[in-house]
């Protein structure tokens, strides 16, 4: 029978790191003294001696972590941390209830930036704060932070990193030891992140929401101080900021790290994946403009592409900021955006969804198998850029992509039955999926997730972690192999 007790161990010291990530909202909460000081105050002290119990109860059972345990972790470790994470929004906010309370964090830590709440403007500084942090540390994964800054798990972490990150991030390393690798990452990310900070402050924000709004773009989380997201600043330069960083978070941090390590732009040109997401994202916005132009949605051009830029690089790259109401343009655009949120992202972003590998990949397979309809003899190998793709990997990217699809469609009809309209039910669990935010009629740009019953606002929980995790390193739970002994 397999031992659960080793991941325990070491889930528990991850918990304890996440009660010591509440210093920052509880500082906040002491110096603006907004009236939640008290919910951070139990909230930490809560998660961290239930991570210490954990890890006392289970001191003997300490061993190096398998490949297996590095899977049981991963999916624990966003269950059980979001549970926490509802912490100070429940002692905060009364009238909220469990399942929404882990909603919203689930959609925070899975950066998917969905939320329930209304009255976000009202909130105090440092429950928004705590939203917004959630977004920055499941971006880059709460796990790989928690083997960058606490090697005190003394544990073996590349099992822990290749189950949590995604795409060719998974087979290789930056640097010779996982740990500085993570560390490497996460520099480069909190660079990223300050410069953007500075950037929405040159735009005209307080330090308070560029803070907040670097936190979610980053983490391509979404997350807002308002409830009219970034549309309540109506500001070109905000929106201008939010989308180079929005389209920075979108490509391999792998490549941020060799840039900055070689100080030169050549690896950019050298991505693959990256050159085919800006083509993809940035052409999309030009057409996309032209359409809602020639639809007179807007009276110029220029107005035009200042929203669909803006809205479109959002959504395609899973953040979920809005401007606009884009609920109410011509049908092809919006649809188009939720496609985009499906393909467009790189692996080793901060975004989900398919990813821009896999759906290169599958392209090429796709080709490849129309000119064998041609010449069945021909030995045509799957490239990208350079690289030969090995069938191994064709197959294993055909085998994901198989079950994203029957499982949206699967998570479609059970909201469907539950008595959803279907385009929202669509619209609810692609959003969800790709952790990418809103979707369309009830749960579109101008609402948000709250109309949902208990039961779907679950369904929708679940398809964020299952999103988050890439499918594959959760659903492995549910075979009875991965029990066995």
């Amino acid at each position: 029978m397999y031992k659960l007790a080793p991941v325990i161990n070491v889930l528990g010291k991850v918990v304890m790191l996440l009660a010591i990530t509440m210093l920052l909202p509880l500082l906040v909460s002491d110096v603006t003294d907004d009236g939640a000081s008290a919910a951070f105050h139990w909230g930490m002290g809560i998660t961290f001696l239930s991570g210490l119990a954990m890890t006392l109860a289970t001191v003997g059972s300490r061993r190096e972590l398998t490949p297996r345990d590095g899977y049981l972790l991963a999916s624990l470790t966003w269950i059980v941390l979001t549970g926490f994470s509802t912490l100070p929004l429940l002692l905060q906010l009364p009238d909220l209830s469990f399942t929404d309370a882990y909603f919203e964090a689930m959609s925070g830590l899975s950066t998917t930036g969905a939320t329930v709440l209304v009255g976000i403007d009202d909130l105090p500084h440092s429950i928004n704060l705590w939203r917004h942090q959630l977004n920055w540390m499941g971006g880059m994964g709460i796990i790989v932070l928690a083997v960058a800054i606490f090697p005190l798990l003394g544990v073996g972490g590349m099992q822990l990193f290749k189950a949590e990150t995604p795409g060719p991030m998974k087979e290789s390393k930056l640097t010779p030891r996982i740990t500085e690798t993570a560390k490497n990452l996460y520099l480069v990310y909190l660079a990223i992140t300050v410069a953007c900070i500075l950037a929405l402050m040159a735009a005209g924000l307080d330090w308070f929401e560029a803070t907040c709004h670097a936190f979610a773009a980053m983490g391509l989380g979404g997350f807002s101080t308002h409830d009219a997201s970034v549309g309540f600043f109506d500001s070109p330069a905000v929106e201008g900021v939010l989308i180079v960083f929005m389209l920075i978070a979108g490509m391999n941090f792998t490549t941020h790290f060799l840039a900055f390590r070689s100080r030169s732009l050549r690896c950019y040109l050298n991505d693959v994946e990256a050159k085919a997401f800006l083509t993809l994202v940035l052409g999309s916005c030009l057409v996309a403009s032209v359409y809602i132009w020639a639809a007179d949605v807007y009276p110029s051009f220029w107005t035009a592409l200042r929203h669909v830029s803006f809205n479109l690089v959002s959504i395609a790259t899973d953040c979920g900021f809005v401007s606009v109401d884009y609920n109410q343009w011509p049908i092809v655009v919006p649809l188009w955006m939720l496609f985009l949120s499906c393909v467009a992202v790189s692996s080793g972003s901060t975004g989900g969804g398919i990813k821009m590998v896999r759906t290169l990949v599958t392209f090429r397979q796709a080709l490849r198998e129309m000119s064998k309809q041609i010449h069945p003899a021909m030995v045509q190998p799957v490239r990208l850029g350079p690289h030969v793709i090995e069938n191994r990997i064709v197959f294993a990217i055909q085998s994901f992509v198989l079950v994203y699809v029957t499982t949206v469609v699967a998570l479609t009809l059970v909201l469907v039955a539950s008595g959803l309209d279907p385009v929202s039910a669509i619209s609810a669990i692609i959003a969800t999926i790709n952790n990418a935010g809103p979707g369309l009629n009830v749960v579109g740009p101008a609402g948000n997730f709250s109309p949902l019953t208990d039961f779907q606002t679950w369904v929708c929980s679940f398809s964020m972690l299952a999103g988050r995790l890439e499918l594959f390193t959760l659903f492995v739970l549910f075979t009875p192999r991965f029990w066995a002994k």
